[in-house]
């Protein structure tokens, strides 16, 4: 329980302290007019007030990541806390606050556009493919997932295909419409729903008795499945997702005074954090251990069955509804931003102009057609491939982001730190995955950290030529 409560407090001290650092190498000026107040178009130009965009973004960037991710994670046992604590200081935060913030300094642009800027035309075309990429795959596995929940929630005849359909459609219509006509108007009341639902669950788990294990790095993964770099990329949105970068241009293009990206980037992730460490704790404290954790999931279909036995369990059934709601609302509301992202980026490749519904539609409907597609194939498969690609996607922003500082003259070793970090997690991860080249750790450990270092000696080389031309 103290290490519980320590964590939060530290995710806290995060944002009011080390925020401000991050703030003051960024070079945040009020002065500067923000894209929302000098290109407003009424679709994705639209200024709204801070506390609005802040929990848009904290229900665009939340999905079923810092739930269901920190489900998974809960398995590797309270090891999985620090990385939520440090992941979201040090690397998500950094990560969610400069990829809003070098997007708001440059008109609103899509992440790949941003990434060109600093790193070259190499990795701004490699970005604009793949970014879109992983835009696809998290619009897919936040539809099979809330499908699933509706499914177990309603008569047998609203099977989980039918719930497909409607939250197809709900997509259609969120990624057409202008972005304060229906995200501006539900998403703060989702968001307010999610943080209500988070602040019930902790509360049942500490006033109801349970026992939330102290912090050990022991690992207590019933498959024995090691720690690294594993439980780095199964807790993604809790501590860093490449996605949330995807995310942020959307609210950097309604943000209005640049001091206001503190609170609405790196505040977001925060509270992400918070979320991912109460479901981690969450998931521990109830079932006991982690071997009946995963007992409990192989037996009754995984961490929706453990939402939805929590919630009700330590909420009641009406309190269990609700909460259970607040969980399908995530990924639908991240879902149906990823596809709107997606068209964002390939107007932007393309310089497309997004007024005309006829543009929109030019560029949705393939996109849609993609993506119905790919819900035909098994969602674990799709799931591990948006998992590695969603990490080195983080990876490739947090370079962006130490250019930028390098570039500036600031302390680049904020970005630069985590960017080595997340490069070992990402390189190691694919080389042992299944999904990967399956080689053993024996390799794959020490070409992760080989690659880590190379990139950071190309980074530093690279840094420095720029500077000496400038």
């Amino acid at each position: 329980m103290v290490s519980f409560i320590l964590s939060i407090a530290a995710l806290l001290l995060g944002y009011f302290l080390y925020s401000k650092i991050v703030e003051k190498a960024f070079g945040a000026d009020d002065s500067i007019k923000t894209p929302a107040v000098r290109l407003e178009d009424g679709v994705d130009f639209v200024p709204m007030p801070a506390w609005k965009i802040f929990l848009i973004q904290f229900l665009n960037i939340a999905g079923l990541g810092p739930i269901f991710g920190a489900i998974a994670g809960a398995l590797w046992g309270p090891a999985a806390f620090l990385w939520i604590v440090l992941g979201s200081i040090f690397a998500g935060g950094v990560h969610d606050y400069f990829s809003g913030m070098l997007s708001l300094r440059h008109d609103g642009a899509s992440i790949p556009e941003v990434v060109g800027k600093y790193l070259g035309p190499g990795f701004k075309n490699f970005m604009r493919g793949f970014s879109v990429i992983v835009l696809v795959l998290v619009g897919v596995v936040f539809i099979t997932g809330p499908a699933k929940l509706l499914a177990g929630l309603t008569p047998a005849q609203f099977n989980t295909a039918f719930w497909v359909y409607v939250i197809f459609a709900y997509y259609v219509l969120a990624t057409l419409l202008p972005i304060d006509k229906l995200i501006g108007k539900i998403y703060p009341l989702f968001g307010i729903a999610l943080l209500i639902m988070a602040v019930g669950v902790s509360g049942g788990i500490i006033f109801g008795g349970y026992q939330i294990p102290e912090i050990t790095l022991a690992n207590l993964h019933p498959g024995k499945l090691p720690i690294w770099p594993l439980m780095f990329v199964t807790i993604a949105c809790g501590a860093i997702s490449g996605f949330h970068s995807t995310q942020s241009p959307m609210m950097a293009r309604c943000v209005t005074s640049e001091k206001q990206g503190r609170t609405i980037f790196y505040g977001a992730m925060i509270a992400e954090g918070i979320v991912a460490l109460i479901w981690a704790a969450a998931a521990m404290a109830f079932f006991g251990s982690t071997g009946e954790l995963a007992a409990q999931m192989n037996a009754n279909g995984g961490q929706g069955w453990v939402v939805s036995i929590i919630s009700n369990t330590l909420l009641g059934k009406i309190g269990g509804a609700l909460a259970i709601l607040g969980v399908i609302a995530c990924p639908v509301t991240s879902g149906d931003t990823a596809f709107r992202s997606a068209r964002l980026t390939i107007a932007d490749f393309l310089n497309y102009k997004q007024g005309p519904i006829k543009n929109r539609l030019i560029l949705t409907i393939p996109l849609f057609a993609i993506g119905f597609v790919l819900t035909k194939i098994d969602f674990n498969i799709v799931w591990r491939y948006f998992a590695w690609s969603n990490q080195t996607l983080a990876m490739i922003v947090l370079w962006a982001a130490a250019m930028y500082l390098a570039l500036r003259k600031q302390f680049h070793w904020i970005a630069t730190v985590p960017a080595t970090f997340m490069t070992a997690v990402s390189i190691t991860y694919i080389l042992v995955a299944p999904e990967g080249f399956k080689l053993s750790s024996a390799i794959a450990y020490p070409a992760g950290i080989a690659a880590a270092v190379g990139s950071l000696a190309v980074f530093l080389i690279a840094a420095n030529k720029k500077l000496k031309k400038a």
